[in-house]
């Protein structure tokens, strides 16, 4: 049975079909993954992603730690140069083998589908229920410690945690594969806070002569990741909030022009993509309106906190704006949001 009698206005639930995880990744067609390779000229690559410490602490975000590593163990014994002749007197081996305790969205990450949902009457029975994309639902397709057991779903999560649908495999398996375009914002508008919207977008299109087709990931730099290199892993948490450009999520038109675009993805070199908190409304309304829009209503992911500095130099001393983005997250599955290390080639 269809999950929703009544989709949220402007969205695109069940274009792609009734069981649809993609979203408008579904755009990345073969063909545009042949545009982005199309673009390699120099054979140049650069490597988008932050060293996975930084910001550093956890003042931008408390739920978010920096990554710890420990050691492997075999029966209490850490396996960090170990010498393997320690169970084998013949071995000339030494051992080093480690693990991690990552939080999946503390660096340069992909935003699942899973990550934002809203309350929204699906059902048309006049009580809104907590959705996601094309109507999953939380609690049966999005489960948490809340939900009681769900160890006998067959996720092997691991853990009371499981996107069991719109988990981040699904961009893994896609593979974030295609044509990449940089808009750089922070060349036009530096580093104070300046919000991003329609006019602001298409000022800068115009004026760098920069074409966005349907399919393609539309990359964003405003110098924020720049900044928090520069601070070494002690983040500022009164410089940043106010650092850089960020995409005004309540301009009506500027998310009508995110809709009628085409582009498949976002990726941002800033905190969250758009301004946090959003313009001052009145009303019962989503407090991210961009992830609203994009990752509840059109499936369409977001990407944060990606290091753009020396790809963006190099395509302004060669008057140039797209290049092949090669993108996966871990294929992790059902997790919520995942690190990634973008590579641009050019």
């Amino acid at each position: 049975m269809q999950r929703w009698k009544q989709r949220p206005e402007g969205s695109n639930w069940g274009d792609f079909g009734p069981d649809d995880q993609l979203g408008r990744l579904n755009l990345i067609t073969e063909e545009q993954v042949l545009k982005g390779a199309r673009e390699i000229r120099a054979g140049k690559t650069f490597c988008l992603s932050l060293p996975l410490d930084l910001p550093g602490g956890n003042v931008l975000n408390p739920r978010r730690h920096p990554p710890r590593l420990s050691p492997t163990t075999l029966k209490d014994t850490p396996y960090l140069n170990f010498p393997l002749k320690n169970v084998n007197p013949d071995a000339l081996d030494v051992l080093s083998d480690d693990q991690v305790l990552l939080s999946m969205q503390y660096s340069t990450q992909w935003d699942a589908l899973a990550h934002v949902g809203a309350l929204f009457d699906a059902d048309g029975d006049g009580k809104p229920e907590l959705r996601y994309y094309n109507g999953f639902q939380a609690g049966v397709d999005v489960v948490g410690p809340a939900d009681g057991d769900h160890t006998g779903c067959g996720c092997n999560s691991g853990g009371p945690s499981a996107a069991l649908k719109l988990g981040v495999e699904n961009l893994a398996q896609k593979g974030m594969q295609g044509r990449g375009v940089l808009v750089d914002l922070f060349r036009h508008y530096g580093p104070g806070r300046t919000l991003i919207g329609h006019a602001e977008l298409m000022h800068v299109l115009a004026t760098d002569h920069i074409e966005v087709e349907p399919g393609d990931m539309l990359v964003l730099r405003t110098g924020y990741a720049e900044a928090v290199v520069a601070m070494n892993g002690t983040p500022d948490p009164e410089v940043l909030h106010t650092y850089g450009a960020a995409l005004d999520g309540t301009d009506e038109a500027l998310l009508q022009w995110i809709t009628d675009s085409g582009i498949a993805a976002i990726c941002a070199d800033n905190y969250a993509v758009e301004a946090y908190p959003a313009r001052e409304k009145s009303g019962a309304r989503a407090m991210l309106p961009l992830h609203h829009h994009c990752l509840f209503k059109l499936g369409l992911p977001l990407a944060e906190l990606w290091y753009l500095k020396d790809l963006a130099e190099f395509l302004h001393a060669n008057g140039r704006h797209r290049f092949m983005l090669t993108a996966p997250p871990l294929r992790l599955p059902h997790a919520i949001g995942s690190p990634v290390t973008p590579i641009a080639t050019v």
